[in-house]
């Protein structure tokens, strides 16, 4: 049953904590000069993370809240690719040495659009640029709508260790309300294909808070996955943001969960994981006990990037694709969302550099005590700050911020250690705000706590 701290909480506007500063911080005191800069400025120690953004997909789902669009042709495609290898030229040339990577990831939109000779193009201009470790893992997300087994054969002759298929939901219902229909048969198809290809590794992605989802529901979903046996599933939230991605006004808010209901929904979910052996991770991510991020999370090894929950132990990203971002020692950057200004800066020999943040010590401080909150549920100030070159007085704000979800219970204070209690585990995101000095400087709007 919901309580009446939960629903307190439950519809603040909070940020995912993907980073810190968060993306409505960035600004555009950071440009493509800057960034070069940094490029230059990175050490040869420590591998990089590679991120590939691929801004289209045949049709858009509703629910959608990616930056995205339509493309029902492959000319475009075949277009933005010849736009990535170049921008690889430029940045590995702003970097002026070739580095080690441990860890690819491609997200969307749809990258597997790309067709397959523009794809190993990209791959090649990669290892041209960067020595790939043999233990990198190259991840890719997929909507199983466009897994043929010719593609599967072809990622994994790329080097694609890991699929991450859209699932979301296979009520038919529920389809047809967030515009995305996709019959059982047809993920069927596509984890085939992966496996047959030799992708073991393969991941889930679903969602609760969808128009028309039952407990009911959402359990048949997470017993029909279950039947996959993918290593990971991610259950997320929907965010509803119409007024930030206009396409979301198709989906009738009459038929969206209010707060118990999409409480309920995640809880039955959370549950019905459990039973089917899933280990919780973090806020919205379950793997099975063998899986990496099940052993990383047990370890205290859990990280955090644009991407979610991550294994990656990589410090700098390194971003290619309209609106990718990226994340240096010095700061973050992201590159313009315009696909034409992205374009024609790269034609210009720029990087298409659109804004970005320059982080200081508290930043990176603060960053660190989040990080840590949202991946294990609990920090030890002393030992953070002590790592920082500081005292918790340097955080000491956070804590008048803290007396409120104290007071509810959600976290526990002994001296200077937090935990996050297990009621609110699902708020995690409502302690991490207490850290954020920029949360009440600007007016940025932010998905519901759950």
């Amino acid at each position: 049953m919901t309580n009446t701290i939960e629903l307190k909480y439950a519809t603040r506007s909070v940020p995912r904590y993907t980073s810190y500063p968060t993306a409505p911080h960035f600004g555009d005191g950071v440009d493509g000069a800057l960034y070069a800069s940094w490029l230059a400025g990175l050490g040869d120690e420590a591998p990089v993370s590679l991120y590939l953004h691929v801004p289209y997909c045949r049709a858009i789902c509703h629910y959608c809240g990616c930056h995205t669009k339509a493309a029902l042709k492959d000319d475009p495609v075949i277009d933005y690719a010849r736009g990535l290898v170049a921008e690889i030229a430029l940045v590995r040339a702003a970097i002026g040495r070739r580095l080690r990577v441990g860890h690819i990831h491609w997200g969307g939109g749809t990258p597997s659009l790309l067709p397959i000779p523009s794809f190993r193009a990209v791959v090649a201009a990669l290892r041209e640029a960067f020595e790939i470790l043999p233990t990198a893992e190259h991840a890719m997300e997929l909507d199983p709508r466009t897994v043929t087994p010719e593609l599967a054969q072809a990622l994994a002759e790329a080097g694609i260790t890991r699929a991450s298929l859209g699932v979301q939901d296979f009520d038919e219902a529920v389809q047809v309300a967030i515009g995305r229909i996709q019959p059982i048969d047809t993920v069927t198809s596509a984890v085939e294909a992966l496996r047959g290809a030799g992708i073991a590794a393969i991941n889930f992605d679903l969602m609760y808070g969808l128009p028309h989802q039952t407990a009911a529901t959402i359990r048949r979903t997470i017993e029909l996955a279950h039947g996959f046996s993918p290593s990971r599933i991610a259950l997320f939230g929907y965010a509803h943001v119409p007024w930030f991605k206009k396409h979301q006004r198709l989906i009738d808010e009459a038929a969206l969960p209010g707060a118990t209901e999409r409480i309920a929904l995640e809880r039955t979910a959370r549950a019905a994981l459990a039973d089917y052996g899933y280990e919780p991770i973090g806020l919205d991510h379950f793997a099975l006990p063998h899986d990496d991020m099940a052993i990383a999370a047990k370890a205290g090894d859990l990280h955090r990037n644009f991407q979610g929950y991550t294994t990656d132990t990589c410090d700098t990203l390194i971003g290619f694709g309209a609106s990718s971002i990226g994340q240096t020692a010095f700061g973050f950057v992201q590159n313009d969302p315009d696909i034409g200004r992205w374009r024609r800066a790269i034609e210009k020999g720029n990087l298409p550099i659109a804004k970005g943040k320059a982080v200081d010590d508290d930043d990176r401080l603060r960053a660190a005590i989040i990080e840590r909150i949202m991946c294990d549920y609990a920090v030890d100030l002393d030992a953070v700050c002590a790592a920082h070159g500081v005292t918790t007085d340097a955080v000491a704000d956070a804590f008048e911020r803290l007396e409120e979800p104290a007071r509810d219970g959600l976290v526990a204070i002994d001296g200077h250690r937090l935990t996050v209690s297990e009621a609110g585990k699902p708020l995690v995101r409502i302690v991490a705000a207490a850290f954020d000095v920029y949360l009440a400087r600007a007016a940025a709007r932010h998905s519901v706590a759950v």
